[in-house]
């Protein structure tokens, strides 16, 4: 008991140990704040990115695309751990809008709107065609016209809420493409090299990941294996997008993926475009999106070690405190020690005291940390309405509010981390303190 007493006693009375409170809760705000919006932020992301390409790709990114996709898909239907599949090209084109000056070099994608919906999350980027994902590519001003449906970002549109309240604005993209045979030739070598065909705005897509939604169009399926020269005799595809059954694991409807695809090219090796099967792989979403995820982990890797450093200076800081307060504390602890108490003693009396610090601080930087962030989007505001700041570029982030979702996962290890940060900052002082003799430390010279 006389262990709790002294340890409220010396927290109470000496000012230094306000001072670590005060530094060990700025570091707990600091890490709950900067993890939760990271943590948001990188959640976000993923799932953005899941959503426009499903649980698996097969595919090659060669121009020419593979072969006897059809046949394949067949297969995969039969599957009772997929659910959805579709077949998808990507390819390159010269895109005008009617009335530009000027030719933008842009990605396209050729989808079947209700099977790439089925396959993936996409109906969630649309803005008209939400919930009647096959009316996607009719025009609203004449169904009978081919629609496409660009980026946000293409059209420029800075603030797209105003979408929800208005028509489809009337644009007509011209699109050129160079086709390709299997072996990568021109295809129209002698006929002037492109084909181009006009597409009508029918819907916009808005992804929230600002360099697909800067860089991509989305067209027919059928009208760009035209435009890339994919639809002869044996027609051909870049990819094809696969869901799988909710109860089907990742790792093992990849897996099953890639053995269906192995026994498949053996069957067709023989075929006359087969050499095109060698380019191709079977990755899951995670792998054929790694070039875009993989900065963002490596952000949160490195975010974790800068933690790191936070915690060790937490750990001087209670440590230089703890120094102050057992040098002048001396002669209790040369009291205690001869009246019988024990070095393990004197280390659980300073231990409960550095305990007390990390819970106080721990306590009041969760709770200032969750008011913050409860109000950071609302500060935000009012710093780019005031002051034109915002915390992050849109055009960067793949943002529209801050995350500030608190996950008690993360708040109970920042304060666990916090008291021991704050126990291990106590201990070598106060084993110190433990190893002196006590007439040593009671000599009237040393009092």
């Amino acid at each position: 008991m006389y262990k709790i007493t002294l340890a409220l006693k010396y927290f109470l009375k000496r000012k230094v140990s306000y001072f670590a409170v005060l530094a060990v809760t700025l570091c707990v705000f600091i890490v709950v704040v900067v993890m939760t919006v990271m943590t948001g932020l990188y959640g976000e992301f993923k799932q953005k990115n899941y959503e426009i390409t499903g649980d698996c790709v097969v595919g090659t990114d060669s121009l020419v695309g593979f072969a006897y996709y059809e046949d394949f898909i067949k297969i995969l239907d039969q599957q009772k751990e997929i659910s959805a599949v579709s077949p998808v090209i990507k390819s390159f084109a010269l895109i005008r809008i009617r009335g530009s000056q000027s030719d933008q070099a842009l990605e396209i994608m050729g989808i079947e709107p209700e099977s790439f919906c089925k396959a993936t999350g996409f109906e969630k980027t649309l803005f008209y065609n939400k919930n009647s994902v096959s009316e996607a590519f009719k025009p609203s001003g004449d169904p009978n016209l081919v629609g496409c449906m660009p980026g946000s970002a293409l059209l420029y549109l800075d603030n797209i809420d105003f979408l929800n309240q208005i028509q489809v604005p009337m644009y007509t993209f011209s699109i050129s493409c160079f086709p390709l045979t299997s072996k990568g030739a021109l295809m129209d070598a002698g006929t002037g090299l492109v084909r181009t065909m006009n597409f009508y705005l029918s819907d916009i897509s808005h992804s929230g990941l600002p360099r697909v939604d800067s860089s991509m169009i989305y067209l027919p399926f059928d009208h760009v294996q035209k435009l890339c020269g994919m639809d002869g005799s044996t027609k051909r595809t870049s990819f094809i997008h696969i869901k799988f059954q909710p109860e089907t694991k990742l790792s093992k409807g990849c897996e099953l993926v890639r053995s269906l695809w192995n026994s498949y090219s053996l069957e067709k090796q023989n075929e006359s475009q087969a050499f095109l099967l060698e380019t191709v792989t079977v990755q899951s979403w995670k792998e054929f999106r790694r070039e875009a995820i993989a900065p963002m982990e490596n952000e949160q890797a490195e975010l974790i070690v800068m933690f790191g450093f936070v915690g060790l200076t937490t750990v001087f800081i209670v440590l230089v405190v703890f120094y102050m307060i057992i040098s002048h504390k001396s002669k209790d602890i040369g009291i205690l020690k001869s009246v019988g108490v024990s070095k393990l003693a004197v280390i659980e009396l300073f231990s409960i005291f550095a305990f007390l610090i990390g819970l106080l601080s721990s306590i009041i930087g969760l709770l200032t940390g969750w008011l913050f962030l409860a109000n950071i989007n609302r500060l935000e505001r009012w710093l780019d309405k005031k002051f034109g700041f915002e915390l992050w570029d849109r055009s960067i982030y793949a943002i529209g509010d801050i995350p500030n979702r608190v996950n008690l996962t993360i708040l109970l290890v920042i304060a666990a981390a916090a008291i021991f940060a704050c126990l291990l900052g106590a201990f070598f002082p106060s084993w110190q303190a433990a190893r002196k003799d006590p007439a040593e430390i009671l000599q009237v010279n040393q009092l």
